[in-house]
């Protein structure tokens, strides 16, 4: 048993989905379960979809029929002599059920409705995707993970129910790949009552990670547009090097820290049952990629770099100037937990104790709702997170020369710089 994971950019259109069912040919497509992510941009036109219907805009069933036509453009192309009737009524069906969802929908919680209305990209592209390579041969069940994923009800970061999801997995996964290979959709959970959740964005990974670790996987293949894994984003930083192998241990650091080739919380399942996760590019599918492992030899990193920016500044300070005690912290930490607002810098002072997150709007107001009464807020927004880890001071000055440097941080290991650029 293998696990492949296909992201958005390399099931973007025709050409791309053929791609993949190459790479499936070539590699042996049976015993395999394939988690596919939504096509191209279609999450941001959905994202769009929401904003719209949340904000009272009649425009969003416009935009909706505006994802069915962009994809129907890619059904066409994809069966260029005909028959792709089926792949047309199955993806209008999908289509039609999310409109009728928020046609009838009376919540006004704003990420219930999220996951409801986003999942709806990873049902279409597994949907398209399936369709296809069993039109040409290539013997597919198209799995629904909400069989089989389950979470808690925390909409938009879906906490994964393990063990009812690894029983759920091992039994289905059993029956289907008796008869071909299974695709299913990656970043997509259910609540106890049935509901979409989705666990963060970019989580398809981190499904195929929960996959290969409930089938007891030989190995998980992520298939992305680069060679593997860099020591920094290329388009940050241009002279980034290839790593041809990295340890389990500096995954998660790296992904701790924000980069981006793979989903956060992808290691840790696979790590468990110590199967080696490798990043292939899906462009060059010949050629062998990075492998993440256990006996990974990394004595020799370069120093790796990762950038996050829309960053915002949150600086807390006691009302009646007192030193920031546990008390303090205590209150702060428990406020963040509730609201899911995930902290990616952290720093305390006598009399304050300052935080950096993702721009998350919502998120955001409520944590300061919630704690102004308590303290003092400062917020600083648009700002640039930089972490180095194996780091020089050549570099540091490199990549900091001519930068507005709010809040520095610093290990043995690992430098973090929160920049105004």
């Amino acid at each position: 048993m293998q696990v492949y994971k296909f992201g958005g950019a390399s099931v973007k259109d025709a050409d791309a989905v053929r791609n993949v069912t190459a790479i499936l040919k070539e590699n042996n497509f049976n015993e395999k379960v394939v988690v596919i992510s939504a096509m191209g941009k279609t999450t941001n036109a959905l994202e769009e979809v929401i904003n719209q219907y949340y904000g009272n805009d009649a425009t969003w069933e416009k935009t909706l029929d505006g994802v069915f036509e962009k994809h129907l453009e890619i059904i066409n192309a994809l069966y260029s002599n005909g028959g792709h009737d089926k792949a047309v009524a199955d993806v209008k069906v999908l289509v039609e059920g999310v409109r009728e969802f928020l046609k009838a929908n009376n919540s006004r919680n704003y990420n219930y409705i999220y996951d409801q209305v986003v999942s709806l990209g990873e049902y279409i592209s597994t949907t398209i995707v399936s369709d296809y390579a069993n039109s040409i041969g290539l013997k597919n069940t198209l799995l629904d993970v909400k069989q089989v994923l389950f979470t808690d009800n925390a909409y938009t970061e879906g906490k994964v129910d393990f063990k009812k999801t690894e029983e759920a997995i091992k039994k289905k996964v059993a029956e289907l790949t008796k008869t071909g290979f299974v695709i299913t959709q990656g970043f997509v959970g259910s609540t106890p009552e049935g509901f979409a959740t989705t666990l963060g964005r970019e989580g398809s990974d981190y499904t195929a990670s929960i996959f290969a670790y409930a089938t007891d996987a030989e190995r998980m293949t992520v298939w992305k547009d680069v060679e593997g894994i860099m020591n920094a984003d290329p388009k940050e930083y241009k002279e980034a090097q290839f790593l041809s192998e990295i340890t389990y241990h500096e995954a998660i650091e790296m992904t701790y820290y924000g980069a981006s080739v793979i989903h956060p919380k992808t290691i840790k399942p696979i790590q468990n049952k110590n199967i080696p996760l490798e990043v292939r590019s899906f462009v060059n599918y010949s050629k062998r990629g990075s492998i993440i492992s256990a006996n990974a030899n990394t004595n020799f990193l370069p120093p790796i770099m990762i950038w996050k920016r829309q960053q915002v500044l949150l600086s807390f300070s006691a009302k009646d100037f007192s030193f920031i005690a546990e008390e303090h912290l205590s209150k702060v930490f428990s406020t963040f937990a509730e609201n899911r607002l995930r902290i990616n810098m952290m720093q305390n002072a006598a009399i304050s104790f300052s935080i950096a997150v993702d721009f998350k709007k919502e998120k955001i107001e409520n944590v300061i709702e919630q704690l102004q009464n308590d303290f003092s807020i400062t917020r600083n927004d648009s700002l640039t997170l930089l972490t180095i880890r194996h780091y020089n001071q050549g570099i540091i000055d490199k990549l900091t020369k001519d930068k507005d440097i709010l809040v520095r941080q610093i290990s043995r290991t690992t430098i973090q710089l929160l920049m105004r650029e």
